[in-house]
């Protein structure tokens, strides 16, 4: 079959629920895909930051295969050993104590609010309200599309689940005048993903973390997108040195394998009791066995390091870019957007086209998150395309 007649079926047979780009992926190994014509891509998305040690990591193949063996799923009614075991690996790379495990970052979120409402439900104090933040993105659910500051989200999904109010990111003052003796929770991004790749102010998630302190209520972190490395740190949060009472992982944490975890600290997990919350798929021994060789490889000596070193050749690299249309470049680490001063659907195709891979993070930032283990070779690739490309834009 060609790309055409895959779209063609798809068009018939999948629902209409992404704009997709006419290629159709067949395989993937490391840095590069190839459609099912032969051509080659060099892939800047990485399944939207998923797949953090490339594709197809002969590591990652082992660990699924050596599991795929021995059991694939059993409830969470029985103790599960892979899990367990990556829950360990969580809870001391993150500072915090306990860990849940589900299937997506939007479940992660919607585990997120529920554990910080019932917390306070449970000490019976009649606080339910979250303070979340404009272009953030929190997810596909009802309570986190809501959650979610913008309003195309909301579009056509009414009524919307109460208790959400939206303050100004990096804007401590917007978050004073909403907090009231009903707040529970603060939920925030430490890097807006969706929203343009905006890295929050180092004052500002420190300030939030004394608020929160302040008022006796939770800081919580989503880090589905800019957790796992992607900073050059396991969590984002510790690059700002602010330690949050919840954190949301996903994406990257199974490499490509679907997973996604809430970390809470003692207080904040006792919030939940057996039959409060639960998933059936979540945690299971085969994605737990992946996710657990990810943590290894990520935090083995020098990765990170490298992850730092290749985010900083790319920031260089692009900033030397010569073209006016560049407002700026800006993330961190592993998760940079370039904002241009014009919509960048065309740049996007015409990247494409010439075998880059890369996406928007709204109309005007081209959003680039590569594998963790790109080298240089790989970015001057990158750098040298987009150069191309901005020629025909």
């Amino acid at each position: 079959m060609t790309n055409n007649e895959i779209a063609t079926k798809g068009q018939e047979y999948v629902m209409n629920t992404y704009g997709r780009f006419p290629i159709a992926p067949v395989k993937g190994k490391g840095s590069y895909l190839w459609d099912v014509s032969g051509k080659q891509y060099l892939d800047f998305v990485g399944g939207i930051a998923v797949c953090i040690l490339g594709h197809c990591n002969d590591q990652l193949i082992i660990a699924l295969q050596e599991q795929s063996r021995q059991l694939w799923h059993i409830s969470n009614l029985y103790w599960i050993k892979p899990q367990v075991e990556l829950a360990e690996k969580l809870v001391k790379a993150s500072g915090l104590d306990k860990a849940f495990f589900c299937n997506s970052g939007a479940e992660a979120n919607e585990g997120a609010i529920k554990l910080a409402r019932k917390y306070f439900y449970r000490h019976k104090e009649d606080r339910n309200e979250i303070i979340v933040f404009k272009n953030s993105f929190h997810g596909r659910t009802l309570a986190t599309l809501t959650a979610t500051g913008q309003d195309k989200y909301h579009e056509g999904f009414a009524p919307l689940p109460a208790g959400f109010h939206y303050a100004e990111f990096n804007n401590l003052s917007t978050v004073e005048q909403l907090l009231s003796d009903r707040t529970c929770a603060i939920m925030v991004e430490p890097v807006q993903g969706e929203g343009g790749i905006r890295p929050a102010d180092f004052k500002f998630l420190q300030g939030l973390r004394k608020i929160c302190n302040r008022e006796g209520i939770f800081l919580i972190f989503d880090e589905v997108q800019c957790g796992m490395g992607r900073t050059g740190k396991v969590f984002a949060y510790q690059t700002y040195g602010v330690v949050p009472d919840i954190v949301t992982l996903a994406k990257g944490l199974g490499g490509g394998i679907p997973i996604g975890a809430m970390l809470a600290s003692e207080k904040a997990a006792s919030g939940f009791a057996p039959g409060d919350h639960a998933s059936t798929f979540g945690g299971n021994p085969l994605v737990t066995a992946v996710a657990n060789q990810v943590m290894d490889i990520m935090t083995g000596e020098g990765f990170l390091e490298q992850v730092t070193k290749m985010g900083d050749y790319l920031v260089r690299s692009l900033q030397a870019i010569n073209d006016s249309r560049i407002v700026e470049v800006r993330g961190r680490g592993l998760m940079l957007g370039i904002e241009f001063d014009q919509d960048i659907k065309d740049l996007v195709n015409i990247c494409m086209q010439k075998g880059l891979l890369v996406l928007g993070a709204g109309n005007r930032v081209l959003r680039m998150v590569p594998p963790l283990t790109i080298n240089e070779t790989e970015v001057n690739q990158a750098v040298n395309i987009l150069k191309d490309a901005l020629k025909e834009w």
